[in-house]
This record gives C-alpha cells, structure tokens and sequence, in this order.
C-alpha cells in the first residue's frame, strides 16, 4: 500500500486533466514571467532557508496574529533549538541581510524571492499548508512614488502573465501614533457588540483587535460596516504621504479603490498597505498584497530605514490562469525529436547522434526500448514530439536520414553528419510553429 501524502499540501506533475492548475509548465511559466519582471525593475534574487528559529516570526510578524499564534509549524530539532516552518518571506530576508551586514543608509537594496511558505490552516479554495509566493522586498526609500512603483511592478507582472479581471485596493494604516489612537476608538466601538463577534474575533478582540478586520464572518461583515475608520484618523504627514501615493498611481494610469477596512495580516505594516483582488475566485479573491513596514528592519536587529515590499500567491495565479482560459496558450516545453533506433548499432549511432544534437539546445529522446516502429512512433506521439527520426542499416549507409514532421506527417531528408544543419532544421520549423 502506497504512502498518502499529507493533507494541505499537493504534487505538480506534466498533465493533470482533472486539476490543470497542477500542471508543471504553468509553475515554469509563471516563475519565468516572475524573474524577468523582478530583473526589469531591478530586483537580485535572495534565497533563504525554509526553517528559522520560531523568535524570528513572533518579533516580526506578532505574537497574536492567526500566522503565528494558530498557524506556524513550530518544531524542536536534536539540540533543543525552537524552529519554524517559514510562514512569510519578509522577516527571512531581514535576518538575511542583517546577518550578512548588507545594509547601508546611503544604499536603496531591492530583493526577490519565489520560495514555498508554511502554514497550518483550514484546507479551503486556493489556501493550501504549503503555498508559494513570488515576492520583493525594497529597503532605504520613504518615498511615495516608491509604493506607487511597487504596486505597479505587481500589476504590471499580472497584466505580463494575461490576467484581466483584476483590481487594486489601497489604504493607508498611518504610523504606529494614529494607528493607537484609532485602536481606542475602535475597542470602543467594538464593546458594544462583543457578544454579537464569531468566536475568532472575540479572542481577537481581547489581544489584537485590529485583526477583526481580516474576518470573513458575515456576523463580523455586518458589525463592521458601522465601525470607524483608520483613515480619518491620519496625521497630516500620513495623508500626504497616502495622497502622493494615489497621485503616481493615476499618473501611470492605474485605477485603484480606496478600501478603508484592509490591515493585511500581520502587525508590522505602516502607512501604504494594499491588494490586488481577482474577479475571477469567490470569497479568497486576494492573488497578492503588501506595503509599508518601515520600523520592522530596525526591530529585527538592523538599522532604521525604511521598507516596504509585496507577495503574490502562485497557487491562486495560476487557478486564476485556468479560470481566464489564458492556461491553453502557455505550452509544455515539447520534445523536438525522438530518435527511433532499429538494431544494435543503430542504437550506438543514434546515441551519440543524440549527444551531439543536445550540444545545439535541441531536446532530444532516444527509443532504447526496443519495441515496434509501430508502437515507438504512438509513444512519441503520446509525448508531444514534434519530429521522429527512424534509424536503421539503410540510413546509417547513405548518412541519411528522413525525418517525419507529425503536427502535419511531412517528411524532410537530412544529413546525419551534418549536425548543425539538422539541428537549424529541427528547430526553424519548431520556432514557426
């Protein structure tokens, strides 16, 4: 009996008819259209462990946040050490940098990652205990223009990968003085209906009831329609700040919604915080998010400048991908040539014919297998190669061969001496398709 795999978590493989989200080449397709957005804007790629000592995410992304109070895989290896399974990416890259010593106060640092995260959640629509994220992070601008340019970095990379129904929400949470301000306001507010919260938000309200605003629950929806708002408690730095922040972005003709109630989930976000939401899912409509963490740097133990980044969620993309029907036009990377060899011999030739081929980027797949033409040629056919070649004494004689086109079944003679003829051949009438 065969092993299961663990729940919340899934395998991606060539072809999943059933669940065409799984299917490997849109992992590659999405990952390649990532790194070329994130090298246009100026990003270098970071890399960091996917465990780290459990301190790192209670300092950084709050003790009483769902991530880490409800949803982190905390572990103790042999030597007693506290670790946790990487939730988020952002405190990974801080405790990185700082380690290294990489920050300067003259120097504005641009980082990406695509890594997997870890969290022990309710197995929902798009939410799964490891997921991944595509995400940067920018460190030494205070500047408006510069949220602006990040929220446009993200859309830019969802309009590069073909998503239409997507939309901006954007809000400001203010600094750490206006933010305790709102705070009373809102416990204020909020005692008047405890009894009447799901049972989420009344823990949350006695530890961190700024959290209520993440809650889905229609019973905390409705309450919450009447609750103050953060925004008209800014200070004037703060609003000008948010203004700046609206004005680039309707300069680079980017439509947005202000959305009074998103905090994001986790504590260390200041000022500009936004998502951007999909049309195209139900009540998980979130394919990516981020803002302003200036302060975070300074508390992980590096110095104070300011910060900002966003992460977007590659499981949700891609089903977003499948939903738009945009998935049919990403293609498997295909097989250009499988060689079918008819003897021993043969077979030695078309091995090292084979080699040779690859040295010119060619994708090539040797028959070794012995079996009939007949049944070679559908097993070519079943791995979407585009040539086969048949290999046996006469074209080893002549040191020529007829290769067999089977999008259309044409046929094209070739020098098998010639490789980089054959190769030229192989692969123009692969770029024309």
């Amino acid at each position: 009996m065969s092993v299961p795999i663990p729940p919340g978590v899934f395998d991606l493989l060539p072809h999943v008819p059933e669940a065409p989200w799984k299917e490997v080449h849109l992992w590659q397709y999405v990952e390649k259209v990532a790194r070329q957005i994130a090298q246009d804007y100026g990003f270098f790629e970071i890399r960091t462990p996917v465990f780290e000592r459990a301190e790192l995410f209670r300092r950084s992304v709050g003790d009483e946040t769902d991530i880490v109070a409800k949803e982190m895989y905390l572990f103790q290896d042999r030597g007693g050490r506290e670790l946790a399974l990487r939730p988020e990416g952002t405190a990974s890259v801080i405790r990185a940098l700082v380690q290294a010593q990489r920050f300067h106060p003259l120097l504005v640092q641009r980082y990406f990652y695509i890594a997997p995260m870890f969290r022990y959640e309710r197995q929902q629509a798009g939410r799964f205990r490891q997921h991944h994220q595509f995400g940067v992070e920018v460190f030494g601008i205070s500047d408006p223009e510069q949220d602006a340019e990040i929220i446009s970095m993200l859309v830019q990379f969802y309009h590069r990968l073909g998503l239409s129904d997507i939309k901006v929400a954007l809000n400001s949470l203010g600094d750490l003085v206006c933010r305790t301000q709102f705070r009373d306001t809102f416990v204020q507010f909020l005692s008047r209906h405890v009894s009447d919260l799901s049972e989420d938000s009344r823990r949350r309200f006695e530890k961190n009831p700024l959290r209520i605003f993440d809650s889905k629950d229609p019973r905390d929806q409705e309450i919450l329609k009447n609750a103050p708002i953060i925004i008209d408690f800014l200070r004037d730095e703060d609003r000008i700040h948010f203004e700046r922040v609206q004005e680039a972005l309707l300069d680079l003709n980017i439509s947005f919604e202000i959305s009074p109630r998103l905090v994001r989930g986790l504590d260390y976000y200041q000022r500009t915080v936004f998502e951007i939401i999909s049309g195209k899912l139900g009540a998980q409509n979130s394919i990516g998010g981020g803002g302003r963490f200036d302060g975070l740097l300074k508390q992980l133990g590096g110095p104070d400048l300011p910060s900002l980044g966003f992460g977007a969620g590659i499981e949700r993309i891609i089903q977003v991908l499948v939903k738009e029907g945009q998935s049919r036009f990403i293609q498997q990377q295909l097989v250009n040539l499988v060689i079918i060899p008819l003897d021993a011999y043969a077979k030695k030739r078309a091995f090292l014919l084979a080699e040779s081929l690859r040295s010119y980027s060619v994708r090539v797949i040797v028959d070794f297998t012995n079996r009939k033409v007949k049944q070679s040629i559908a097993s070519a056919v079943e791995a979407q190669a585009e040539w086969i070649l048949v290999l046996g004494e006469r074209e080893l004689e002549t040191d020529k061969g007829m290769l067999k086109y089977l999008p259309d079944g044409s046929s094209s003679e070739v020098s098998l001496s010639q490789i980089d003829l054959f190769a030229h051949m192989v692969q123009s009438r692969s770029a024309q398709e």
